[in-house]
């Protein structure tokens, strides 16, 4: 708690040390802002994709689909039969048949609406749903092909884990940018911290010989390359959620980005930005202050 406030109230003697303005300060507080803005499109497509992961599992791993393939005279009775063995598994909560305008719906997008499906020979599709314990695909599978040979089963697992897969790379990615950015801006505060001692060091040797040691000196750019840094973080982290807010919502456009940003306490998360870019601002400052003022002879 002192060293908190040791850091907010500073000494006005060493302050005099840092430059306010200048070079170093215009590039740490642009740098700080620049990181911040990025970092909150690096979370928010950590979260989103967390998010698209958890709903594309949760989407597809309760349903699976039947395609029944049979000669039109047939069809209805190899319909019912299938039913009829759903009916009797064990797992599945639920099961029913498409009809026509269901099946014209889902071909809609690759053949247009007016699509003369009862026309066409066209697979009759039964969809069902899996209780919390789920059923025995490969069992299934097999009775399939046993009793109705032109029944083929689709458990969704061959298309729910590529999906799952590629959102979870998409959220380590994410994982991984705000590492990145947290790096690139520990170093660009240190090249200017380093700068704005080179460029005091006749102060420097000044205070040395009036008695100040190098924890006194070092203090003083600490304090300040922090606060610049927070300022600076807190400014690009307004910015970046200002932008995010901006986007389309996923209910507006339906499209995979538009679903980019928070959800609820999500809008939470950037507000640790600022004080992450802060206390990262503090260990490399103090770090490149210290080991500049021991070659500083």
């Amino acid at each position: 708690m002192t060293r908190a406030i040791a850091l907010l109230t500073g000494d006005p003697r060493a302050d005099r040390v840092v430059p306010p303005s200048g070079a170093t300060a215009r590039l740490t507080v642009f740098a700080a802002a620049a990181m911040a803005f990025l970092a909150v499109f690096a979370l928010a497509l950590s979260l989103a994709t967390g998010r698209l992961a958890d709903r594309w599992s949760e989407a597809l791993a309760q349903g699976a689909t039947i395609r029944i393939s049979a000669a039109a005279g047939q069809m209805q009775a190899q319909t019912q039969r299938v039913l009829d063995i759903l009916a009797v598994t064990p797992g599945v909560a639920s099961a029913r048949a498409l009809d026509a305008a269901e099946t014209r719906a889902l071909l809609a997008p690759w053949f247009g609406a007016d699509l003369p499906v009862e026309t066409l020979p066209i697979p009759q599709l039964v969809e069902l749903r899996e209780d919390g314990a789920g059923f025995d695909a490969e069992g299934l599978r097999l009775r399939l092909a046993a009793e109705v040979p032109g029944a083929a089963l689709d458990d969704h697992a061959r298309w729910r884990r590529p999906l799952v897969a590629a959102a979870e790379r998409l959220r380590l990615i994410g994982l991984l940018s705000l590492g990145l950015i947290g790096s690139a801006a520990a170093v660009m505060v240190t090249l200017a911290a380093r700068a704005a001692l080179a460029a005091n060091g006749q102060v420097i040797r000044v205070l040395r010989l009036i008695g100040a040691r190098d924890a006194y000196i070092a203090r003083a750019f600490v304090r300040r390359f922090t606060l610049r840094t927070l300022g600076g973080a807190s400014a690009g982290t307004a910015l970046g959620v200002i932008a995010v807010a901006s986007l389309p919502r996923a209910d507006e456009a339906g499209a995979f980005l538009t679903g980019l940003g928070f959800s609820g306490t999500g809008w939470l998360w950037p507000l640790a930005i600022p004080p992450i870019a802060a206390i990262v601002a503090f260990w490399a400052t103090r770090g490149a202050a210290l080991r500049t003022l021991r070659g500083v002879q």
